[in-house]
C-alpha cells in the first residue's frame, strides 16, 4: 500500500516536472522572440546614430568653410585689397555668407537634438522636403542605450530559464524523491528569476 502511495507521489512529481518544464520552455521562446526583435531595432538605432553623426560633421564642415571665406573677404576688405567699386558686392556677399553660417549652425542643433526638442520655429533642417521630422543623434545614442540595457535583461532572463530547464531535466531523471525535491526547487527559483529578468526586458523595450 505504502508503495503505491510512493509510486503516486513519484508520478505527480514527473507530472509536475513535465508541465513546469514546458511552461518554462515556452517562457523562453517568447524571450528569445523578443530579444532578437529589440536587438534588431537596437541595431537599427545605432545605424541611425552613426549617419545622424556623420550628417552632423557633414554641416560642421561646410559651416567652416563658409566661415574661412567669409573671414577671408573681410580681411581683404579691411587690407583695402578689393578695388572699391566692388567691396558694396563682396559686403553683401559676406552679409549672404553669415546668414550661412547661423543657418548651418542651426541644421546642426536640429540634427543633433531633433525636431521635437526645439521650438518650431526654429525648425531649419528638412528631409524628404518635410519640417520638423529630423530625429537627433542624441535622441538615436538614447534609444540604442536604452535598448542596449534591455538586451542585457534578455540575456539574463534567456540564462535563467535555460538553466531552469536544466534542473527540471535532471529533476525529472533522478530517481531519490529527496533529490527531486532540490532541483524542483532549484528549477522554480532559476524560472521565477528568468520571468522577472524577461518582464523587466519588456517593460524597458517597450518605453522607448
Amino acid at each position: 500500500m505504502e508503495e503505491k502511495i510512493e509510486d503516486q507521489k513519484a508520478k505527480k512529481k514527473e507530472l509536475m516536472f513535465g508541465l513546469l518544464i514546458a511552461f518554462f520552455a515556452a517562457l523562453l521562446a517568447v524571450v528569445d522572440l523578443g530579444g532578437g526583435k529589440y536587438g534588431d531595432d537596437q541595431m537599427v538605432a545605432v545605424n541611425e546614430k552613426s549617419a545622424a553623426y556623420q550628417w552632423y560633421q557633414s554641416k560642421s564642415i561646410k559651416q567652416t568653410l563658409t566661415e574661412g571665406e567669409m573671414n577671408m573677404l573681410k580681411s581683404l576688405i579691411e587690407a583695402k585689397a578689393i578695388a572699391p567699386d566692388d567691396t558694396a558686392t563682396l559686403l553683401n556677399y559676406t552679409v549672404g555668407l553669415q546668414k550661412e553660417v547661423k543657418r548651418y549652425s542651426k541644421e546642426k542643433k536640429e540634427i543633433m537634438v531633433g525636431s521635437s526638442q526645439i521650438p518650431k520655429e526654429e525648425w531649419v533642417q528638412d528631409v524628404n522636403g518635410v519640417l520638423g521630422v529630423v530625429v537627433g543623434a542624441k535622441e538615436w545614442e538614447n534609444k540604442a542605450n536604452a535598448l542596449d540595457n534591455a538586451g542585457d535583461y534578455f540575456d539574463f532572463s534567456t540564462l535563467f530559464l535555460q538553466i531552469c530547464l536544466v534542473m527540471g531535466a535532471i529533476g525529472l531523471v533522478i530517481q531519490n524523491n529527496k533529490s527531486k525535491n532540490i532541483f524542483l526547487f532549484a528549477m522554480i527559483f532559476l524560472g521565477g528569476m528568468g520571468i522577472f529578468f524577461g518582464i523587466k526586458a519588456y517593460l524597458l523595450a517597450s518605453a522607448i
